[in-house]
Formats: structure tokens, sequence, C-alpha cells
């Protein structure tokens, strides 16, 4: 698309996580758009491997996540003041060889595209910890100086003497502060300090964009909406129905068409009690399948299912409970579920809702936030805070197959307003004012 190929860094802050993230999802999409626009791409990873001047053994340890030092608590006390201590001088990337030496396909799922892959050992915390005590990002200094940065969450970091553009996804921290574990006057001053020290930033919805103007307090030109986009595989969006059945049984044991699905962190955000209270109320007659890490406060939001007797072992008989699954699972859960339930309480962008709306899988969302805007008249929206709304919600969506044809058609239509190609060419336009 551009007649001046570039090199972009992003951050692998959220991608060397091993069990997916939401942020993840949007750097490995963003990566993909980068590639496809015609720039090269440049991936910072904060790996704690071996940086040998051995290629081969940098490429090995890099790989080798296992292996990765760990300095056990005193030493990791001591290492963090020491971070703290160099901050002002900045840190330097080593590039990471990716000969195919080592066989990769087993990452195949969360790995970004990219060209250029860069490791600086565990930049992320050290940067943390210097900001901490300098109230400055730190540099960073790749041997091969890329011509700009989008991090894609707020990090006390930057590229030395190129634009910055960060990804501000909402203010939760803010807005919810109860919903969160974070610091939230380190979270205030960090953001202040990137408003006086960054290029750009970018966000992913109209409400988000109004929430860093009203909350955070920067200039509605500083920021640009880009939306988001999901490319799912064809292989993986256009697999024959009778095995997406056949897939859905085996794995979970559950009939196609014959479960209600939700995925995402089990944290106060995402509303997993209010939905599990909800659902059990309902009394329809299939089960609930909740796919997600435990997170902070995850006890709380589990209540139901973890209390003892007969009425949380009832419960734990309509709801299945899986950690994790890999992507390609995932999709095939989403295709095979009669619903998508996501009530969540905030979201800036709300990838579940357009990952099931592309797939065609109808949605019971939230009628709060982004959500209104992302799923338009394409979702059956109902009060987050509103338990006996969520209920009938639910009873509604499993009852009415009419409904649930019309919303998936809807959501079809819908989901093209956030194409792969609309948000590439919104990308195009944002990088050619800073390249």
């Amino acid at each position: 698309m551009t007649a001046s190929p570039r090199t972009i860094l992003i951050d692998g802050y959220n991608l060397s996580l091993q069990k997916g993230t939401g942020v993840a999802t949007y750097a490995r999409n963003l990566s993909k758009e980068i590639g496809r626009i015609g720039h090269e791409v440049a991936v910072l990873y904060g790996n704690r491997s071996n940086m040998s001047a051995d290629p081969l053994l940098r490429e090995v340890s890099f790989f080798d996540t296992d292996a990765q030092r760990h300095p056990g608590k005193w030493g990791n006390a001591l290492e963090q003041c020491l971070y703290a201590l160099r901050g002002p001088l900045g840190q330097t990337a080593r590039p990471v060889p990716t000969t195919g030496k080592v066989v990769t396909r087993t990452f195949a799922s969360r790995l970004p595209h990219y060209d250029r892959v860069f490791n600086a050992p565990d930049v992320f915390r050290r940067a943390q910890s210097a900001f901490k005590l300098w109230g400055q990002p730190s540099a960073i200094k790749p041997p091969e100086m890329p011509d700009l940065a989008h991090w894609t969450y707020p990090m006390p970091l930057r590229l030395a003497g190129r634009p910055n553009i960060y990804t501000l996804h909402d203010m939760v921290p803010l807005r919810l502060p109860y919903t969160t574990l974070d610091d939230k006057r380190a979270y205030l001053r960090l953001i202040r300090k990137l408003d006086r020290s960054a290029d750009h930033f970018v966000t992913v919805s109209e409400c988000s964009k109004r929430d860093l103007v009203d909350i955070a307090g920067i200039a509605p030109e500083r920021i640009t909406n880009t939306y988001q986009s999901v490319d799912i595989p064809a292989a993986l969006r256009d697999k024959p129905e009778d095995q997406v059945a056949r897939e859905v049984e085996g794995f979970a044991d559950l009939g196609y068409r014959d479960y209600l699905l939700f995925w995402g962190s089990i944290e106060p955000k995402k509303n997993i009690g209010r939905l599990l209270e909800a659902y059990l109320a309902s009394q329809v007659d299939v089960p609930l399948l909740v796919i997600g890490a435990q997170a902070w406060k995850s006890e709380q939001e589990l209540q139901v299912l973890n209390q003892k007797g007969k009425l949380g072992e009832k419960a734990r008989k309509r709801v299945v409970q899986l950690p994790y699954v890999p992507f390609p699972m995932l999709v095939t859960l989403i295709r095979g579920a009669r619903g998508v339930l996501f009530p969540s309480l905030y979201e800036g962008f709300g990838l579940p809702a357009l990952e099931a709306m592309l797939l065609g899988t109808p949605v019971l969302c939230s009628d709060t936030a982004s959500l209104p805007e992302i799923a338009g008249e394409a979702a059956l929206m109902v009060d987050p805070y509103d338990t006996a709304a969520i209920c009938q919600g639910i009873r509604t969506l499993c009852a009415d197959a009419d409904l649930r044809a019309e919303l998936s058609r809807r959501g079809l239509i819908q989901a093209q307003k956030f194409a792969p190609e609309a948000y590439r060419a919104r990308l195009d336009e944002l990088y050619r004012r800073f390249l």
C-alpha cells in the first residue's frame, strides 16, 4: 500500500504471555496489518533469556522459555534496584536470529507477524522500576533503529530519537477502579507523563476516546481512533459444519449449538458473578461453557461455583469451566455455540463480540461503554448491572431460533465495518503523518 516501506517497532509485552489476552490479540492483528501496508515489523520482547554473543545460542535461549533464568526473591529485589538506578542510561536491545534452526511451530498461534525480533532482558519490568524512581520513560536502543514505535499498551518506554505512538485501550483503572489491581496513582502519573512526551495516541473506539479526553485530559487532536479488526484464518472460519460439530463433541463433550459460551479473564470487569447467577436462574436446558484464566478477585466472581453443598454441586454440573484453549479450538467452540454471552461492565472495544459476529454466532452483550458502538443492532443488549435482565436475555436467546438467525445475519454485516481492509487504511493514514 505504501510507496516507501519503513520499519515499525511494536512491543511483545503481552505477546510473551503463555495464555492469551485481548492486548495480545490486538498486537498480533496490528503486526499483520503493518506488514500488509508494506512496512517491516520489528518486535521487542523482554524475555529473561541468555543474550549470548553466539547467534545460535541466542536463538535457542529465546525460545527455551522453561530455562530462562529467575533470580529468586532477594536477587529479584536487588535487580530491580539496579534497574531503577540505571534508568536514565536507557536499555540496549539485541537482535534475536530467526533462522529456522529452532522449530517454532508450537508457538504459531501466539507469534505475531515479524521481520525482525529484538530482545532486551526483562525490559518491561526494568522500565517500570526506573519510572518509579525517575518519572521518565526509559529509552530503548536497538542496533538497527526502526523508524517508529507503536506501543500496544501504556508503558514507560520510548524508542530513542524516533516518533512514539501509544495505544490506550481504555481508562478502566480510573473509570472502574474497583475492578483492577493497578496502582491508580502510578497509572495516572504514567498517563500524564506520556501525554507530555508521546507523539500521538491511538485508541479503539469513540467511547474510549471520550474517556481519554474527559478523564485523562488528553487533547482530542492527539488521539486517533483506529478501531480494531479480527483476522480469523479462512481454514478456521470456513471449516465444514459437520467437522466443527465433531470437534466440539470430542473436545468438550458438548453438543453442536447446544451450549452457551463465555470467554475472557475471570475478573470483576467481565461480570462473571452476575452472569453465573443469571444463567443458573434462567434454568435454560443448555450448559454454559466458561473459558478463562482466573485473575484478580476470581474467587469472588466464581463463588456460586465454589460454594459447598448441593447448590454448588448443582451449579458445577451445569457450568463447564476451562482455564484456556488454543485459538484454533476457541474458534471451533465459538462456531459451535448457540450463543455467546458477554455482559461485561466496561470494554474499550470488546473483541469477543466482534469475533462471534464474524463467525455468525448470536451475541448477548452489555448496553454500556463501547459495546453498543461495536455491536450496533446485531446483538441482544442487556443492562450488565441487572441480573434479572441478563437472565431474561439468556432465556430469550435460547428459546427464539428466529431471533438467533436474525442476529447471526446482522452480525456478519456489522463485522464488516471492522474488516482488516478498513483497519489497515486507518493505520496507513496515521503512520503517514509521522514517517
